[in-house]
C-alpha cells in the first residue's frame, strides 16, 4: 500500500514579497551538500535563476571568498547570503487530482526512510518557471506536515527524463545518499534511443563538461577542455530500423548536469526528442517529440544494506521500436 495521502489544503492568499538583509550562516556540522542545493533549500520562494545569478556574480561568499555552485559545505564554513526578494508563500491550494494520481501510481518503493518514484516525463522535480508544483512540492502538499518538513530530493532528473527518482524522508537518509553519490557508489542505468547506428559493443565517453549561458540567458552544458571531468559508458542493446536508431543501455559514472544528453550528442548520436541539444529537426525526423531517455535502475546503500530499484522503460520506447522495425 502507498502511504501517500492528502494533507489539509494549503492556505490560500495573495503572495507576500519580502526584502531581506544580508544573512551570515555558519555551518556547524559536516553537511556535505553542494552550495547551490543549500541555497535553493534555504531561499524558498527565490527563483532558481536568481540563486544561480547570485553565485555567478560572486554575491554569495564562503569564508569571505567566491565559491562555485558545486562547492561542498564543511563544518565551520561561514556563508554570506546577499539581500534578496522572495515570495515566502508556497503554491496556493493543493496539487490537482491528475498530479496526485500520477504520483501515487509512480511510487515503486516506500519505507520510513525513502520514497522512490518512477517519475513521468514532463513532470518537473521542482516548481518554478511557470510550474506551480514539481514532484517535491506536490509530495509536500500531499503527505502529512511532519513528513513534508523532511522530504528532500536525493538527486535530480531533467523534466523531460522519466524514471527512478529517490526522495529522502529524513535528514540522516539524505546525508547518507549524498555521501553515496559523492563517492560514486550509486549504481545507475538509463535506457536511451539515439539517432543513427551506434558502434557495436561497449563504448566509454570521457569528455569534460562546462555549464554556460547562451546569449538568451538559457543555461546549457557544453564539452569544454576546462570543464568538470565526466564519464558515461554506453552499450548497444539493439539497432532499430536498419540502423536508423539505436537502443542503448547507459551507465553514467559521474553526475554532471545533462551529461548523458551532451555525451550522446557529442558522439554524433543525439537522443531522439532532445530538442535542447539537437534542435527540433531530430523530433521532426522521427516524429517523436518526447525525449527517449529513462532512468531504469538505481542502486543505493542505506544503513549498511544494498537496495536496487527498477522502473522498466515506458510504453513509448516499445512503440517507437516497433514502428521503426516495421518500417514506420
Amino acid at each position: 500500500m502507498v502511504a501517500v495521502a492528502f494533507a489539509q489544503p494549503l492556505a490560500a492568499g495573495p503572495p507576500t514579497v519580502t526584502t531581506l538583509a544580508v544573512e551570515i550562516v555558519r555551518i556547524d556540522v559536516d553537511d556535505g551538500r553542494r552550495l547551490d542545493n543549500f541555497l535553493l533549500a534555504r531561499l524558498k520562494g527565490v527563483p532558481r535563476s536568481r540563486v544561480y545569478r547570485m553565485l555567478r556574480r560572486g554575491e554569495v561568499r564562503v569564508n569571505g571568498a567566491r565559491a562555485g555552485p558545486d562547492y561542498r559545505l564543511q563544518r565551520g564554513d561561514s556563508i554570506r547570503v546577499p539581500p534578496h526578494r522572495r515570495d515566502p508563500t508556497p503554491p496556493t491550494g493543493r496539487p490537482g487530482s491528475k498530479l496526485a494520481e500520477a504520483l501515487r501510481a509512480a511510487v515503486i518503493h516506500e519505507d520510513e526512510n525513502l520514497l522512490v518514484l518512477d517519475k513521468p516525463s514532463g513532470m518537473a522535480v521542482h516548481g518554478g518557471s511557470g510550474v506551480a508544483f514539481g514532484v517535491i512540492e506536490a509530495l509536500r502538499a500531499l503527505v502529512g506536515a511532519e513528513v513534508a518538513a523532511h522530504c528532500q530530493l536525493a538527486h535530480r532528473l531533467d523534466r523531460e527524463t522519466s524514471g527512478c527518482l529517490a526522495v529522502a524522508k529524513n535528514r540522516r537518509t539524505l546525508l547518507e545518499l549524498h555521501g553515496e553519490f559523492r563517492a560514486g557508489q550509486v549504481g545507475k542505468r538509463y535506457d536511451a534511443i539515439v539517432a543513427g547506428r551506434w558502434p557495436r559493443g561497449a563504448r566509454r565517453v570521457e569528455m569534460p563538461l562546462a555549464r554556460v549561458l547562451t546569449t538568451g540567458g538559457e543555461r546549457r552544458v557544453r564539452v569544454r577542455a576546462d570543464g568538470e571531468p565526466a564519464r558515461t559508458d554506453f552499450t548497444v542493446e539493439r539497432w532499430l530500423g536498419d540502423g536508423a536508431a539505436t537502443w542503448l543501455a547507459v551507465y553514467p559514472k559521474t553526475g554532471r548536469t545533462h551529461q548523458i544528453r551532451v555525451h550522446a550528442m557529442a558522439s554524433g548520436h543525439p537522443i531522439i526528442g532532445d530538442e535542447k541539444y539537437a534542435g527540433p529537426d531530430i523530433a521532426k525526423k522521427f516524429g517523436h517529440p518526447r525525449l527517449l531517455l529513462h532512468a531504469s535502475e538505481l542502486a543505493v546503500r542505506l544503513r549498511g544494506h544494498r537496495h536496487r530499484f527498477r522502473a522498466p522503460p515506458p510504453a513509448v520506447f516499445k512503440t517507437f521500436r516497433e514502428r521503426l522495425e516495421h518500417g514506420g
